[in-house]
């Protein structure tokens, strides 16, 4: 199971939940939970008060800080593109979800391998302080550093997520 920021949240809860049916584990850019929860509420608040149609320009307009300087500017087109059809509902529920967020005490119980992969230019979030405290309560875990990249690493052409796994796999004395 592979799971990016958010999706990495989901990953790691629905492998906590249900262990039997995660052989392993791959994060990327996430978090164990969001401080100061004061963010939250004023993002939820904030939600209420900007119009809707101006997060398509405040989404470009601040695109720099998702992406890693390699990342070609088609591939972020396309990534707004893509999320255009994200509905005020659908931000206002994620912020709501984070706001009672809190993975570290199910963390330990994840037994399955799991890669840690964090970019060292994410503006949005501590990814590297993130992955290291995540990787250090996960039996086993194995934490990768992308030098270079920012929070949606993987649309960085020079991100091959097939790469990273073998690279894995070949380290790990539990792969055949």
């Amino acid at each position: 199971m592979v799971g990016e920021s958010f999706g990495g949240a989901l990953a790691m809860s629905f492998a906590a939940a249900h262990p039997e049916r995660v052989r392993e584990l791959v994060i990327l850019n996430s978090f164990t939970r969001i401080t100061p929860r004061a963010k939250l509420f004023l993002a939820l608040a904030a939600m209420r008060l900007v119009p809707w149609g101006t997060m398509q320009w405040v989404r470009r307009l601040t695109a720099w800080r998702l992406h890693s300087a390699h990342t070609h500017r088609e591939e972020i087109d396309r990534f707004l593109l893509l999320t255009r059809g994200t509905t005020r509902d659908g931000y206002r529920n994620r912020l709501r979800i984070l706001t009672r967020y809190d993975i570290r005490p199910a963390l330990p119980q994840l037994r399955m391998p799991t890669l840690y992969l964090a970019a060292d230019e994410d503006h949005l979030i501590a990814s590297v302080q993130e992955a290291r405290v995540m990787a250090a309560r996960v039996p086993g875990a194995t934490l990768r550093i992308l030098r270079g990249h920012g929070h949606c690493a993987f649309l960085a052409p020079d991100i091959d997520l097939d790469q990273l796994l073998h690279e894995w796999a070949s380290t790990r004395s539990d792969t055949p």
